[in-house]
C-alpha cells in the first residue's frame, strides 16, 4: 500500500487538530498542557487509509503548531511531507502565521497539497465569499494555485465538505511520486522517549530507504551504532518501515538521554556529518537584506543549529535574490545533496528564507567563480555529471569510493551506475577503491616520468629511484601515484624491478673503470667460495672511489648476484646455491647437521657458519631443533 505523509499548516486556533480529529477519529494533541490550553505546542500525528484512483492509499497525519512561539517545533515535522493542507479559518482569514507557513512550504518546495477552509459554519455566505477571493489571490501562482489546487470548505463540527476533502486527499496521495525505496535508509528523529518494557524509541517519518528489525543504524552527528530492536508503523507492529511512513524505532542498547530531536538516523556509513554546507539559498521578498558573516538559525530536516553565511557573490543578499553561500554551523549536522532547509533570524524569530543543500564537503581552497559554477552543474546535472564534478575537484588526489558515497548520499546500485557510465565516456577513471580524473592522472604521469628521467640522469650508477621516493617527491595520494605508476609500466614509458622504479630498457650505464671494477667485485666473492672476505677490504682494492664502488655493491645486492647476510658478510648467489644442494643431498646419509659438523663439512669458522646456517632456515632447507638442524 502507497504510504503518503500529509501535513498541517496554518495559524493558530485555525481548526487544523480538530480537521485532524474530523477525518482520522485520533486527537494528535498528545501533551496534557496541549488538551488544557486548547493549542498545539509540539507535534501530532495521526493517520488513515483511504480507496484511491489505482488503489488503497495509507495517509499519515503531522499537524503542527501554529503559534508562532512553536514554528521551531513546526520545522520539525514540515521536512517530510509529501503535500499540505493549508488550513484558514473562516472567521479570520490568513494571518500572519499562515503567511509564514505558506513561506515555509514554498521555500521546502511540498510539491502539491490544497486549500482548507474551515469553521465554514460559523459565517454567513458572503463571508465565505470574501475569504475565498482573499485565498485565490494570496496563493496565485505558487504550488497551491486554485487552477489545479482546490479550495475546499469544510466544518469539522458538523461534518460539511469532509467526505469531499477526503476524496481529494485520496487523490493528490495517489498522484504523489514514491518516494526511493532503494536509496539509504534516512529517519529524522523527531521525538524520543521510553515505554516501559521497550526502553528507548524514537519517532520520524522515513524520507528514504527501507528499514528492517534487528537492522544496524547510526545515529548522527554523534556516531552511535545501534541495533533496532523493534518497529511500528502508524502504531502498528511490522518487520520493516519504508520511505514515506511515521515510523516509531525501538534501540536496544542506548539510553533516552543519549538521543535528541534533530538527530538522523541512517544506514551505517551512509553520511558523515558536516559543519560546512554549500548552498543555494533564496530569501523572502520582506526578509532583512542579509550580510556576508551574519548568523542565522538553520533549520535542517529536524535540526536546528546556529550557522554563519559565507557569501560567495558580493557582501550582501537583498530580499528576494538567490545567491550560492557556505553556511558554517556551530554544531555538525548530517544530510545529503538535494535536501532543502529554511533559515530564521536569530532575534527577532523569523523564516527569512531558504534553499537547496548542493554540496555537504565543500572544498576549503576554491575561487569562488569556480566553485559557483561547480556548484550549478551539481545541481543542474545528471547522476553522471555530478560524479565527474566531484572527482574533478579533487584533481591529483583522487575520490575513494565510500567517499563518493558519502557526498551523494546515493545507493549502491545508482553509485554504480553512475561510474559506470562515466568510465565509459572516460570522464573519469577507476584504480580499485578510487576514483580519478583523466586529465590530472596525465599530467601526474608525465611529472613522474621527468621525476625518474632526472635522478637516472644525476644517478646514472643507480638501478632507479626507490618507490618510496618517488612517491614523496611526487605529492600524490598513494592510490592516485599507484594508478599513474601502472599506467607508465603499461605504456613501457617506466618499469619496476623489486623497490625500484626506472625508464623501461634502461640499464645502467658504466664506464670502463666501473665495469671493471663491477667484475673484479663479483669475481672476489665468486672465487672466494664461503670464506668471503670482508667488503671493505674488497672494495679498498678498487680503482675507483668508495662512492662509485658502493653504489656498484647496491646495484650487485639489488639484481641479487650478491646476497648480504650480515653488516660484513656477503656471499656471491652461485656460492650459496652450491651450498643448499650441498646440504639437501647430506639428507640421504644424515637427517640432521649440528654447527660443529656444519664448520668441520666446510673448513670455516663460527663467525661464517652461524650466519649461513640461518640463512638455510629462511630457505626451508633446514628447521632448528635445539643445537642442531634438521635437514629438510
Amino acid at each position: 500500500m502507497k504510504s503518503v505523509i500529509v501535513g498541517t499548516s496554518g495559524h493558530i486556533d485555525h481548526g487544523k487538530t480538530a480537521l485532524v480529529r474530523a477525518l482520522t477519529g485520533i486527537d494528535a494533541d498528545r501533551l496534557k498542557e496541549e488538551k488544557e490550553r486548547g493549542i498545539t505546542i509540539d507535534l501530532g500525528f495521526a493517520h488513515m487509509e483511504l480507496p484511491g484512483p489505482s488503489g488503497p492509499v495509507r495517509l499519515g497525519f503531522v499537524d503542527v503548531p501554529g503559534h508562532e512561539r512553536f514554528v521551531r517545533n513546526m520545522l520539525a515535522g514540515v521536512g517530510g511531507m509529501d503535500l499540505v493542507m493549508l488550513v484558514i479559518s473562516a472567521e479570520d482569514g490568513i494571518m500572519p502565521q499562515t503567511r509564514e507557513h505558506f513561506d515555509i512550504c514554498r521555500l521546502l518546495h511540498v510539491p502539491r497539497g490544497l486549500t482548507v477552509i474551515t469553521k465554514c459554519d460559523l459565517v454567513d455566505a458572503d463571508t465565505l465569499q470574501l475569504v475565498h477571493m482573499e485565498v485565490e489571490e494570496f496563493v496565485r501562482g505558487s504550488f497551491l494555485d486554485t487552477s489545479h489546487c482546490p479550495i475546499l470548505d469544510v466544518s469539522a463540527l458538523t461534518g460539511a465538505g469532509l467526505d469531499l476533502l477526503r476524496q481529494e486527499l485520496a487523490r493528490l496521495a495517489s498522484e504523489a511520486v514514491a518516494r526511493d525505496l532503494d536509496a539509504p535508509f534516512r529517519l529524522p528523529v523527531d521525538r524520543v522517549f521510553t515505554m516501559k518494557g521497550f526502553g528507548t524509541v524514537v519517532t520520524g517519518t522515513t524520507i528514504s530507504g527501507r528499514l528492517r528489525k534487528e537492522q544496524e543504524v547510526e545515529a548522527l552527528p554523534a556516531g552511535l551504532r545501534l541495533r533496532v530492536r523493534g518497529l511500528q508503523v502508524h502504531g502498528a507492529a511490522t518487520g520493516e518501515a519504508t520511505a514515506g511512513q511515521r515510523t516509531a524505532i525501538n534501540l536496544a542498547g542506548v539510553a533516552q538521554e543519549e538521543l535528541v530531536r534533530g538527530m538522523m538516523l541512517t544506514e551505517p556509513g551512509v553520511l558523515l556529518p558536516t559543519r560546512r554546507l554549500d548552498v543555494q539559498l533564496t530569501l523572502l521578498n520582506d526578509a532583512p537584506t542579509l550580510r556576508n558573516r551574519a548568523r542565522v538559525r538553520l533549520h535542517l530536516h529536524t535540526a536546528e543549529v546556529v550557522a554563519s553565511i559565507k557569501l560567495y557573490e558580493g557582501d550582501e543578499l537583498r530580499p528576494g535574490q538567490s545567491a550560492w553561500v557556505q553556511l558554517r554551523t556551530v554544531q555538525p549536522v548530517a544530510c545529503a545533496p538535494g535536501d532543502r532547509f529554511i533559515l530564521r533570524q536569530l532575534s527577532p524569530m523569523r523564516t527569512i528564507g531558504g534553499g537547496l543543500v548542493a554540496d555537504i564537503n565543500p572544498m576549503r581552497r576554491m575561487k569562488a567563480t569556480a566553485r559557483v559554477s561547480m556548484l550549478k552543474q551539481i545541481i543542474g546535472g545528471d547522476d553522471a555529471t555530478v560524479l565527474q564534478v566531484l572527482v574533478a575537484r579533487r584533481a591529483r588526489h583522487g575520490l575513494q569510493l565510500q567517499g563518493a558515497a558519502h557526498e551523494t548520499g546515493w545507493s549502491h546500485p545508482r553509485l554504480d551506475n553512475a561510474i559506470t557510465s562515466c568510465t565509459q565516456n572516460k570522464s573519469v577513471a577507476r584504480h580499485g577503491e578510487w576514483l580519478i580524473e583523466p586529465a590530472s592522472l596525465t599530467a601526474a604521469a608525465r611529472e613522474m616520468h621527468v621525476i625518474v628521467e632526472r635522478f637516472q640522469q644525476a644517478n646514472p650508477l643507480s638501478g632507479g629511484i626507490n618507490r618510496q621516493e618517488l612517491l614523496e617527491q611526487s605529492g600524490l595520494e598513494r592510490e592516485f601515484f599507484a594508478a599513474a605508476l601502472d599506467g607508465l609500466v603499461a605504456e613501457q614509458k617506466l618499469a619496476v624491478s623489486g623497490d625500484l622504479v626506472h625508464k623501461a630498457g634502461q640499464r645502467v650505464q658504466y664506464k670502463d673503470e666501473e665495469a671493471e671494477s663491477r667484475q673484479q667485485i663479483e669475481r672476489a666473492f665468486q672465487t672466494a667460495g664461503l670464506k668471503v672476505p670482508a667488503l671493505k677490504e674488497t672494495l679498498a682494492g678498487l680503482k675507483i672511489d668508495q662512492a662509485r664502488a658502493q653504489k656498484i655493491v647496491t646495484l650487485l645486492l639489488r639484481e641479487k648476484v650478491l646476497v648480504k647476510l650480515s653488516d660484513e658478510l656477503v656471499f656471491h648467489h652461485s656460492v650459496l646455491e652450491e651450498l643448499k644442494k650441498t646440504i639437501s643431498a647430506r639428507k640421504a646419509t644424515t637427517p640432521q647437521i649440528d654447527v660443529a659438523q656444519f664448520k668441520d663439512l666446510f673448513g670455516i669458522t663460527r663467525k661464517y657458519a652461524i650466519p649461513l646456517l640461518e640463512f638455510l632456515d629462511r630457505e626451508r632447507v633446514t628447521r632448528r631443533a635445539g643445537d642442531a638442524r634438521i635437514i629438510l
